[in-house]
């Protein structure tokens, strides 16, 4: 198997590399675009640069799955030039990547071009834990392990996000229909009064729901004033208004424990 990574949002060095090599293990073969080097202020080389890396390794009828390097920020800049040059290959692969990365899973789940998940990226190696969240995703990408998986699936199609990216995409033809879908969310490094306006903003826009799972809302910064309520209330405040099932959490978020999330169904219940 071989599986490409690409940069669309921030840059890597090679100690991921290294790092993430070591663990695969000659499982799968791991190519890396030159791409996840290059820096341009904020981002892994320019808005084309970046675009390009993506619709070259989506287009190589030779790679079987394309695995994104980071989150950061980027990946809405590119997900049109990226979505309008896709060729019949990038319908056959598996993409993995969360954060910043849900803006392209998003817009590949819309268009029903391959088989998307919600999981670790190679820069996970870096956290506390890291070797575990990167050998999950290789499991995932490599046997498709069952172990991997975000335990509450199955009975419904569903889905994962983080809450600014599902957000953003509110508004935007990348948006999926995520009808009879349960949705799964994790936020990081956000102030809640945010995330209860863009929780506002997705359950006005985002229909049909067969519920909301609850990840971890983590790192949230202090605010004055205190916005008074926990991550679980603010959810929950917004499912009831909404008249939206809390289904209860989900295992992922911006941490090493971030479990795998397939798009839509899972495989064996294709």
């Amino acid at each position: 198997m071989r599986i490409g990574i690409v940069a669309p949002s921030c840059r890597i060095d090679q100690d991921v590399v290294q790092r993430v090599s070591a663990l695969v293990a000659g499982r799968a073969e791991l190519v890396w675009h030159p791409q996840c080097f290059l820096s341009d202020g904020h981002f892994a080389g320019p808005d084309a640069a970046r675009a390009q890396a993506a619709i070259e390794f989506a287009n190589d009828p030779a790679i079987n799955a394309l695995w994104f390097a980071r989150g950061g920020y980027g990946a809405a800049r590119i997900v049109d030039a990226v979505m309008n040059g896709l060729g019949p290959a990038a319908a056959r692969k598996t993409y993995l990547g969360y954060s910043d990365a849900g803006t392209l899973l998003g817009a590949l789940y819309a268009r029903g071009i391959g088989s998307i998940a919600h999981g670790p990226m190679p820069s996970d190696i870096r956290r506390d834990g890291g070797e575990a969240a990167v050998a999950r995703a290789l499991d995932w990408l490599i046997n498709r392990s069952p172990a991997s998986l975000e335990p509450s699936l199955g009975g419904s199609p569903a889905v994962a996000f983080n809450i600014v990216i599902l957000a953003h995409l509110v508004g935007a033809r990348h948006l999926p229909d995520l009808t009879g879908h349960v949705l799964m969310i994790e936020e990081v490094d956000e102030y809640l009064y945010r995330t209860d306006r863009d929780l506002a903003q997705i359950v006005a826009a985002v229909k049909g729901l067969a519920g909301i799972r609850l990840g971890r809302i983590s790192k949230v910064p202090e605010n004055d004033p205190d916005f008074g309520a926990p991550p679980e209330t603010v959810v929950r405040y917004w499912c009831e208004r909404a008249g939206i099932p809390l289904l209860g959490v989900a295992d992922i978020g911006h941490d090493a424990g971030n479990k795998v999330v397939p798009f839509g169904w899972l495989p064996q219940a294709a």
